[in-house]
């Protein structure tokens, strides 16, 4: 409270980029090296209402510091690291090293560089640009409470098959026919919250972020196509999207509850016809028109029965 207003504020630096590579420790003996490359958003909850009130910045912690610390703390890190654990260590740096900064939220995506095979070998240090993004993000108050935030963006999935949609409302607005032969196509944006409450909880190694990703990514995949001989059947984007967040739960308990946004991105079949030729092309489950806008929007939260969300 100030002057009869409450205030409630924080302040940080924005979409930091810093890349950070790991080599060998004797080049000469080969190994591979390692690249992550990351875009850090840093917010601090601090004790400072006199900056805001008066002309007192004395208690500021200066956004320029957020961001050189961020490279400093790159630069320290001599073991590789995934973003999870590099973000819990810039909090937990900016938690305890100021005094009067009470929490911190550390966000970070990164970007997808995955190692590139040359006739069917993994390169030393050759690397492209994938497509799906990590994200993360790490909410930490002094005390060492800490909320863990996972997921991933822009993960591209399409059937061209096994998909249909079929018993939804009609009125005098509803055009589309019922089907069971469709292209289902989507874009999954998804995140998990890990049950650990307190950095004390979180397990050392082998516990790794980057292995539970991999395990996530795996299960949404295979639960979205289903068996690689047969498939499996899809009514619904709601169904798809509940199966394939139930499975991540029954798979991994450590995760508490999962998002899932599914754009429905439509195939629209291709029918064209003239007087001198009906016949133009004529859809046979073969030629479609690509869309993304307007798109279907269904998005789901799905948590165990005692999660905190």
């Amino acid at each position: 409270m100030a002057e009869g207003f409450k205030i409630d504020q924080r302040h940080g630096k924005s979409r930091v980029r810093v890349a950070r590579v790991w080599r060998p420790p004797n080049r000469s003996s080969g190994g591979a090296h390692v690249i992550v490359e990351w875009e850090v958003d840093v917010s601090l909850f601090s004790d400072c209402l006199p900056a805001y009130t008066s002309d007192d910045n004395s208690s500021i912690v200066a956004t320029d510091s957020i961001k050189n610390t961020v490279y400093g703390k790159a630069k320290e890190c001599t073991k590789e690291l995934t973003m999870e654990q590099f973000a819990i260590l810039l909090a937990r740096h900016f938690t305890t090293y100021y005094p009067q900064v009470t929490g911190a939220i550390v966000s970070i995506n990164e970007k997808p560089w995955e190692r590139v095979f040359i006739d069917g070998k993994p390169h030393s240090h050759g690397f492209k640009l994938g497509s799906e993004m990590r994200t993360t993000e790490v909410t930490m108050k002094k005390c060492g409470a800490v909320n863990i935030i996972s997921g991933l963006k822009k993960l591209s999935l399409l059937k061209t098959t096994q998909s249909g949609f079929e018993g939804f409302v009609r009125d005098k607005y509803t055009i589309l026919p019922d089907t069971r032969e469709r292209i289902v196509a989507t874009e999954v944006t998804s995140s998990w919250r890990y049950k650990f409450e307190n950095i004390s909880q979180i397990p050392p190694v082998p516990f790794c972020f980057r292995e539970r990703y991999n395990g996530v990514k795996k299960v949404l995949t295979d639960t979205f196509f289903g068996p690689v001989d047969v498939g499996v059947y899809s009514p619904s984007v709601q169904n798809t999207l509940y199966l394939m967040a139930t499975a991540v739960l029954n798979r991994f308990e450590e995760i508490e509850w999962v998002h899932l946004k599914m754009p429905n991105l439509h195939f629209l079949p291709l029918n064209l016809s003239s007087k001198e030729n009906p016949n133009m092309v004529k859809f046979a489950d073969d030629v479609y028109l690509p869309t993304d806008e307007p798109h279907g929007t269904i998005q789901a939260t799905i948590s165990r029965a005692m999660s905190k969300l």
